[in-house]
């Protein structure tokens, strides 16, 4: 399984910034390879991400939910995917947010991404439109894909 990590810091308070990290459905608002996420039941969720070009579909379970101190989920069926997000008040208006993510690739395309580190620099690029979203920036989806929204039909 590969391993990425990645933290930042963020101008906003805790509370703030773990709530907006348990809005599971907007995780694609930032993230670049979520598609999708859907609640299927109290503490699981089905998943559609996009890996190096190759779509996967798989259903999560909610492993750890301890409010404004971290998240963790793992995929059900088969490993797939995993991961945890760490919320550390650094004061009363800064956090750091830290992020470990595994997942399996299983193609070529994948296996070479990872090798290449791309899951690295994504994951690392997520988190800084994090940043600009829960401080006030770009919004949305259309943000993440490089789209003008005022040009959206």
């Amino acid at each position: 399984m590969e391993k990425v990590t990645a933290e930042i810091e963020v101008e906003a308070p805790v509370r703030r910034v773990y709530e907006q990290w348990t809005r599971l459905e907007e995780l694609p608002s930032f993230m670049s390879m979520v598609e999708e996420v859907t609640r299927t039941g109290e503490d699981t969720t089905h998943w559609v991400v996009r890996v190096a070009g190759v779509r996967r579909e798989f259903d999560a379970r909610t492993t750890e939910l301890v409010p404004d101190e971290r998240i963790s989920w793992a995929s059900i069926a088969e490993e797939m995917h995993s991961g945890t997000v760490r919320f550390v008040p650094i004061d009363a208006e800064r956090t750091r947010v830290a992020v470990e993510l595994g997942w399996a690739p299983r193609s070529f395309v994948e296996k070479a991404g990872a090798a290449l580190h791309l899951d690295q620099g994504a994951i690392d690029s997520d988190l800084k439109r994090f940043k600009e979203n829960i401080e006030g920036g770009d919004h949305g989806r259309d943000a993440v894909q490089g789209r003008d929204p005022d040009f959206l039909l």
